[in-house]
């Protein structure tokens, strides 16, 4: 079963300032969620409606809509900024 996955607008402006072998890294965990909505490593965000999978100190922040199988990642980068004024 595959998954449509969308990057918002402010997730693909985060994902490209990145440096070059982080994007490579996160882009394929993105890629796994079009396989697997929510992978061994991904967790549930408290107080939020969404989950999170991370690669070394990257986050990717996402939501899942199980009827439509999209995933939407709203946020993507360091740990340290990620969950900051979402």
């Amino acid at each position: 079963m595959s998954w449509c996955v969308e990057l918002e607008t402010r997730a693909r402006r985060e994902f490209l300032k990145l440096a070059a072998e982080v994007r490579r890294r996160l882009a394929e965990a993105i890629d796994d969620l079009a396989r697997e909505a929510r992978p061994s490593g991904a967790r549930r965000l408290v107080g939020q409606d969404g989950y999170r999978i991370r690669q070394c100190d990257s986050r990717v922040l996402y939501t899942v809509d199980d009827p439509t199988h999209t995933v939407r990642i709203y946020r993507v980068g360091h740990r340290r900024e990620v969950y900051r004024g979402h």
